[in-house]
């Protein structure tokens, strides 16, 4: 008997698109696929975050950015053990600080505001 199969199978460095699953006062859970990473806490972005346990969301201090369940996230994976018998055990880390990672909104931001500036330093 053969069959196909189709396996997914993530690698360090890698770049992932995810969905919010869960906060925690640590960080965050990620699912991209079958799998969920931690996004810890120091991981999320470049300024101090409070943690709004009532409402369930991760909030920086002086950006006023915050991170909830269902927010659409680009993360990069930085750590990754794989749990052949039980996959969805796997430890996998993630980290959102570097350009182009993040909360979908917060790279749209960005990306805006690099072209509004390449704008009026042409004009």
């Amino acid at each position: 008997m053969t069959f196909e199969s189709l396996i997914f199978r993530p690698t360090i460095q890698e770049v992932i698109e995810g969905s919010v699953v869960e906060i925690l006062k640590f960080g965050a859970f990620v699912r991209f696929g079958p799998l969920d990473g931690l996004l810890h806490i120091s991981q999320i972005m470049d300024d101090r975050i409070d943690v709004d346990d009532s409402n369930q969301r991760l909030l920086g201090k002086d950006t006023k950015r915050d991170l909830r369940v269902g927010d659409k996230v680009r993360a990069r994976i930085v750590a990754l053990s794989i749990n052949e018998r039980s996959p969805r055990e796997s430890k996998i880390g993630l980290t959102m600080r570097q350009p182009g990672l993040g909360k979908l909104e917060w790279i749209e931001e960005e990306r805006k505001k690099k072209s509004e500036k390449e704008k009026g330093g042409a004009a």
